[in-house]
């Protein structure tokens, strides 16, 4: 099993370098989109139980850090977000808290004791409006992409909030006006 090799390298005392690429950015009063992904990509995040754990965690997290969430997508191996953040500083705790309290609910759900689920973090601070409807739309397709949905329709993702809010018309405008470079349907997820 794929979690078998990392947690033998962890038992060793040996902790590889690991570094965010590019570095972390930090500006107050901004815009950010965050992606995590898990080890190795393993789907830690399958069944949806455990997405809708993450979510709980993020709604439970944003809250805290008066970071309001803006859109966001939960996939089987990795999740993206978009929250607004007034002090910089605290988006590294902001992503300690919510990553360590969704590995040790999902942990208990499996019953299982100090497993490491998630690697490390991307995030990047949106620049204008055309870089957050990009980033907006990325998150929205990002279903589609990995073969979890044929259509936008997919529980665990802020577009039918956005749909509400914003109207079918206004979204697809979006769409159109801002699309999503080079998008290619993977179907990993399967």
């Amino acid at each position: 099993m794929q979690y078998q090799k990392h947690n033998k390298l962890w038992s060793t005392g040996k902790r590889p370098n690991f570094t965010n690429r590019p570095k972390h950015i930090s500006q107050d009063n901004s815009i950010y989109f965050i992606t995590a992904r898990t080890i190795d990509g393993m789907w830690f995040l399958k069944p949806d139980r455990y997405k809708q754990i993450l979510f709980e965690k993020i709604k439970e997290k944003t809250s805290k850090f008066d970071s309001p969430l803006l859109a966001y997508v939960i996939l089987n191996n990795h999740y993206h977000l978009i929250i607004k953040v007034e002090k910089a500083n605290i988006l590294p705790k902001f992503i300690k808290e919510l990553n360590g309290a969704s590995s040790l609910a999902i942990n208990t759900a499996e019953n299982v004791v100090g497993r490491k689920i998630w690697w490390n973090y991307f995030d990047h601070v949106i620049r204008d409006e055309a870089d957050f409807y990009k980033h907006l739309n990325y998150i929205h397709q990002n279903p589609i992409k990995h073969g979890l949905s044929r259509n936008f329709d997919f529980k665990f993702s802020s577009y039918g909030s956005w749909l509400k809010k914003k109207g079918l018309e206004y979204l697809n405008q979006s769409f159109e006006k801002y699309p999503v470079v080079d998008f290619v349907v993977v179907g990993d997820e399967y």
